[in-house]
């Protein structure tokens, strides 16, 4: 199949763990990228009169461990299909007693850990230094925190995510001192999925779902694959809810600086 002759798509949804399903009845297209095959068929469908495509970002049975998702590709699918805003909702560990399980953070900035993973798509001979300064988009932000207070969701305003390698979890020493930073949360599929978004000029939000504490907090069990996933799939519905409820709010037109990202950024 063409480029041209898949469906278009205004909004992107990529789900996280324990999160493979958006779409009533969708059509499903598997894309060719020059960066290889994303992590699964892009799910094309309708929301409240608007195009939205899917993918769960860890393939259809979690078979893609963070640390091996090729970014590039995902995000190459969903810029061919027209995609310019991206919401990101994702399975996190908290790093601060405030930040409790269940609640979702709107995070504002990122940190990242990881290493080796393919994070951008200028690899020369162009060379391109795209700002990430404030790497999430501010409009698709306060439609997320609007929306949970309409839905009654406690979503706090801003956060930091350090976003580490995986598969592992972090050691206690290493939780303490993410947690010393004042981070709030943790999570290893961030980096550079947000970034490569930038690049491509599309608009990115996250919306953390807290699972668990991280191990460096006082008196916590270290966490395990089956408590993310249990905790996830409890809060399931209100991930499902609030980008139901956001995607008909997304304003048309885009007057953020992420439309922009590239203006000035060639050498």
């Amino acid at each position: 199949m063409a480029p041209f002759d898949y469906p278009q798509a205004e909004i992107g949804v990529f789900g996280g763990s324990g999160f493979y399903e958006l779409l009533d009845s969708p059509s499903s297209f598997k894309i060719d990228t020059p960066y290889g095959p994303p992590s699964a068929p892009v799910m094309h469908g309708e929301i409240a009169g608007r195009e939205v495509a899917f993918m769960p970002r860890h393939g259809m049975t979690h078979d893609i461990p963070p640390h091996t998702i090729n970014y590039r590709a995902n995000l190459w699918a969903m810029k061919q299909l027209g995609v310019n805003r991206i919401i990101g909702p994702n399975a996190c560990g908290s790093l601060q007693k405030h930040v409790k399980p269940g609640d979702f953070v709107i995070v504002d900035q990122f940190v990242d850990r990881t290493n080796g993973r393919k994070d951008t798509f200028y690899d020369g001979p162009i060379v391109v230094h795209v700002s990430s300064a404030d790497p999430y988009c501010p409009t698709m932000r306060k439609v997320a925190l609007d929306k949970a207070d309409t839905l009654g969701i406690t979503a706090h305003d801003g956060g930091t995510v350090v976003v580490i390698q995986g598969p592992r979890f972090s050691t206690r020493a290493e939780s303490r001192w993410y947690a010393s930073q004042g981070w709030e949360v943790i999570n290893m599929t961030q980096y550079p999925e947000a970034y490569l978004a930038r690049e491509l000029e599309i608009c990115y939000v996250n919306i953390s779902l807290i699972t668990d504490y991280d191990v460096g907090m006082e008196d916590v069990p270290p966490v395990t694959n089956e408590e993310v996933i249990r905790v996830f799939e409890e809060n399931n519905q209100k991930v499902k809810d609030l980008l139901f409820a956001m995607i008909p709010a997304l304003p048309s037109v885009r007057d953020c600086p992420c439309a922009h990202a590239l203006e000035g950024a060639a050498f």
